[in-house]
């Protein structure tokens, strides 16, 4: 695993401008340490002559004050480090978060419908988090290791020849301890970050899927599932945390042995007068210095290894080849929906071909079992999955295929927030028009009512009604003439659903092609064209007798056009 990945500096200026900043203060300390082992070295030899003459020499005083200032400047290097340290960890953190995402969208959701989402949000959030660690910790340790190892062996040459050639020669010592206990503990590393990843999978899909758990009666058993994962992952914490004092054991003894033979060999040459008190009191108080840089980033990279982890996981994501998903352009006008041999192909079935052909007024149902492939022909219409075939979206010339559609997913996918900020996806609603819009969808709650993440706080039919609420805002707003819904009626009762479906025809009757994608037989009823979706992936479409509506291509579950 690389010290640091040159990649993250390359993709965040923020974390170029930290390194440069951290070895500014990184230089700062180092000449304030020496000049406090100069400090200390100087008192204590004129603390040394005063006993021997029996008065205080001149020079005690700016010793001292020497001393003093070096303090206070290693300290304010410290706190400016470390301050520096938590503004970059947050700018660098929200860097990386919004260049994954936007290159996410780049690629389109087909990209993202290939990773585990859980996975995703694990790595995107609390992995992202550890980098705390990362910048706080070992980055500013790295760069005063760079700077100030080098800078304390030279001064120590200077201040006696022979400690400086033993702490050369004892240095290496240390990262070889580095890079062993890194081999050891990258395996397990990765294993943790994996655990964490897949306990974040866990409690997602056991969330996602709690309604339908309930309804077997299988909710319980996820309990000891979860359980199961959350002690799996205790344990490689423990076992990570073990591992990682054990390295630093390791470190501390090097350490430690290294400085004894400087130690060792200044005492041997004070008792036979060949190397001066203040001479080896300068090197005495610098030699644990000269350790400590390097000892403590190998100490900091163990800590900070979840941030490594985390921040490798999100380059390979930007550093991926995934070509991204063609922009959609500008098309020309259009005023009837036109879908010619549309075929979507799924690693269980191909759906289609589908012909059909739908003009203003036009309700079209996507009738068949769940799974069929009904939200996978919406996902084509719109434009959010590859296909086969061609698919003409009416509306103004000029336009593009997402200005010219309103789509409401089966999921809500409602934000924390007011009701109106959710209805509107907007900070700043037009709460008359959002009225009107929940209104519309039946439901008589004040836009002004705080929700949590999720919907918490409302109930499954009053979060899908809010979802058409949404639907019915943009399309009265923006004039879509194109309306796709999934499954917007799956949670409600029978009135509710009624009330819905009369707004579908309103909304039909004011132009718009509205295609829903429902098993529900009152949604069903009020088709004016439906289309069967079958589970082998063939399809039926017919207009409904006494319905308005344009002519209709009709495709028989042969596949072959009537």
């Amino acid at each position: 695993m690389k010290p640091l990945d040159p990649r993250l500096l390359r993709l965040s200026r923020t974390a170029r401008g930290f390194i440069v900043a951290a070895a500014g203060t990184g230089v700062l300390r180092t000449l304030a340490t020496i000049a406090i082992a100069w400090g200390i070295a100087a008192a204590v030899t004129l603390g040394v002559d005063a006993v021997r003459d029996g008065s205080v020499p001149d020079a005690f005083t700016p010793a001292l004050a020497l001393l003093g200032t070096a303090f206070v400047v290693r300290a304010v290097a410290a706190w400016a480090t470390d301050d520096l340290a938590a503004r970059a960890a947050a700018k660098v953190k929200s860097e990386l978060r919004a260049t994954v995402l936007a290159r996410a969208a780049e690629r389109g959701p087909s990209w993202l419908a290939e990773r585990s989402s859980a996975a995703f949000a694990t790595t995107l959030g609390p992995g992202l988090d550890a980098l705390d660690a990362y910048f706080g910790r070992y980055l500013p340790q790295l760069a005063l290791t760079a700077i100030a190892t080098p800078m304390l062996v030279v001064a120590i040459g200077l201040g006696d020849l022979t400690s400086g050639l033993i702490v050369l020669c004892a240095l290496p010592v240390i990262p070889v301890f580095m890079i062993l206990i890194g081999l050891a503990t990258q395996a397990l590393q990765r294993k943790q970050s994996d655990a964490l990843a897949k306990l974040g999978g866990a409690f997602t899909e056991a969330v996602e899927g709690l309604a339908t758990l309930k309804v077997f009666g299988r909710a319980r058993r996820q309990v000891g599932r979860i359980g199961t994962v959350t002690d799996e992952y205790r344990r490689g914490t423990v076992g990570v945390l073990r591992l990682s004092f054990v390295s630093g054991f390791a470190l501390e003894l090097a350490a430690s042995l290294s400085v004894a033979l400087v130690a060792v060999s200044i005492g041997i040459r004070l008792v036979d007068d060949s190397l001066g008190l203040g001479a080896a009191m300068f090197v005495l108080v610098l030699a644990p210095e000269a350790f400590a840089p390097i000892r403590q980033v190998g100490a900091d990279f163990h800590a900070a290894q979840d941030g490594v982890e985390a921040s490798t996981a999100v380059l390979d994501v930007l550093d991926d080849t995934t070509a991204p998903a063609a922009r959609p352009g500008a098309v020309p006008a259009a005023d009837h929906l036109v879908l010619d041999r549309l075929t979507v192909r799924r690693p269980d079935v191909v759906i289609g071909p589908l012909d059909l052909r739908a003009g203003p007024g036009t309700i079209v149902v996507l009738a068949g079992p769940s799974g069929s492939g009904k939200s996978s022909l919406i996902a084509a219409v719109r434009g959010a999955l590859p296909h086969d075939g061609t698919v003409t979206v009416p509306g103004p010339d000029g336009s593009t295929v997402a200005e010219r559609t309103t789509w409401a997913d089966q999921r809500p996918r409602l934000v924390r927030g007011t009701i109106a900020e959710n209805v509107a996806l907007s900070a700043t609603p037009d709460e008359p028009a959002v009225r009107t819009a929940l209104g519309e969808a039946g439901l008589g709650l004040d836009p002004r009512l705080q929700v949590g993440s999720g919907g918490s706080g409302l109930s499954g039919g009053q979060a899908q009604r809010v979802a058409v609420a949404r639907a019915l805002y943009r399309a009265r707003r923006t004039g879509t003439q194109l309306v796709l819904l999934d499954e917007p009626t799956s949670a409600l009762d029978a009135d509710a659903e009624a009330h819905v479906v009369r707004t579908l025809r309103r909304l039909a009757d004011d132009g718009a092609v509205v295609v829903v994608a429902s098993h529900r037989p009152a949604v069903v009823a009020a088709a004016d064209v439906r289309v069967d979706v079958r589970p082998d992936g063939a399809v039926a479409v017919a207009r409904v007798d006494g319905r308005p509506g344009d002519a209709v291509a009709v495709t028989r579950a042969d596949g072959v056009r009537a």
